[in-house]
């Protein structure tokens, strides 16, 4: 118990700061949201105080003194009320990230859990047969994968797998002419759209789990506990399983929870390359339009994730490994 309570109270200060510094950072930025507009209106000539005022008034541009805005942006994050955004006004922030959240999670969630599976079991196995092809054809393949980068695997496979043999989509989450909802047309029509950007996640992403697994794995068999297993006549799926990758794996396991609290930030570069309307799309665009409310949104929901994940991630490890809980 005392064990967790510390956890706890790091989790809440730690939340406490990512809050403050979630403030002050969009107001450091150079320029205001208001720039924008005010700009393209002096294009037809000179823009009048009045006009300025009013422009920033509609989009809602914080006023008062900073003190009194941290006091009033401290109150709308215990409501969950982040305001308008100024890029897509009038619509709120509130609605346009639980529009793009499920697309996230349903795509770089699902991605990041089956590659960590899949890479972790892969790499046990190449560890346990360690000098032969089980071995050696894993981590060459996940070397050479993850040298690549997601972009331009990400256009790579758009450009053959979409634009030369045209057996996926290019673009976006579903087609135009299809009508969202629980159906079975839907679905099948958001499942092709996530081919090519769940395969640019797994394949970028697979080859470092394996091979951080694999070398995690080939440490751990060489403690003597394991040569003691095995003079002890213990089946070797056993040792493997049981007493090898339950300690091996507490690296990636450090790994897993940071990588997962990162999906809902999503995968920024892949979202746009393919247009998927996630989150990292939609952070892309609130940079670009200095909107400021949905930054601040954004930024705190994944500055979040990744704590309750990290908490989690601390918890497990006291299960699995209990000299951290001393």
């Amino acid at each position: 118990m005392k064990y967790v309570l510390q956890k706890v109270g790091l989790f809440v200060l730690t939340l406490w700061a990512a809050i403050t510094l979630n403030f002050f950072l969009p107001r450091l930025m150079p320029g205001s949201p208001a720039d924008a507009a005010i700009a393209k209106l002096s294009q037809n000539g000179p823009v009048s105080d009045a006009t300025r005022a009013a422009i920033e008034a509609q989009l809602g541009v914080p006023t008062g003194s900073m003190w009194d805005q941290y006091v009033t942006y401290l109150g709308q994050v215990a409501r969950l009320d982040f305001g308008v955004s100024y890029t897509f006004y009038p619509q709120s922030v509130s609605s346009m990230v639980s529009t793009a959240l499920p697309y996230t999670i349903g795509l770089v969630g699902i991605v990041t859990i089956l590659a960590f599976v899949t890479g972790t079991l892969i790499g046990v196995a190449a560890a346990w047969r360690r000098g032969t092809w089980l071995d050696s054809l894993p981590t060459l393949t996940g070397s050479f994968l993850s040298t690549f980068p997601y972009f331009w695997t990400a256009l790579l496979l758009l450009f053959f797998f979409g634009y030369v043999l045209h057996w996926f989509p290019t673009t976006g989450a579903y087609a135009a002419t299809t009508t969202p909802g629980f159906t079975g047309d839907f679905l099948a029509d958001l499942a092709q759209h996530a081919v090519l950007p769940a395969l640019t996640i797994l394949l970028t992403s697979l080859g470092g789990w394996i091979i951080g697994m694999r070398n995690a794995m080939i440490n751990t068999l060489g403690e003597d506990y394991i040569t003691f297993a095995e003079a002890n006549g213990l089946h070797g799926r056993t040792i493997a399983l049981r007493y090898a990758a339950r300690n091996a794996i507490l690296p990636n396991l450090t790994g897993f929870g940071l990588t997962l609290g990162g999906v809902v930030g999503g995968s920024i570069l892949v979202e746009q390359v393919f247009g998927y309307p996630g989150i990292g799309y939609l952070l892309f665009n609130a940079v670009i339009g200095q909107d400021y409310p949905l930054m601040q949104a954004l930024f705190l929901m994944i500055t979040v994730s990744v704590l309750i994940a990290n908490f989690l991630v601390d918890i497990l490890y006291g299960v699995l490994d209990p000299r951290t809980r001393r």
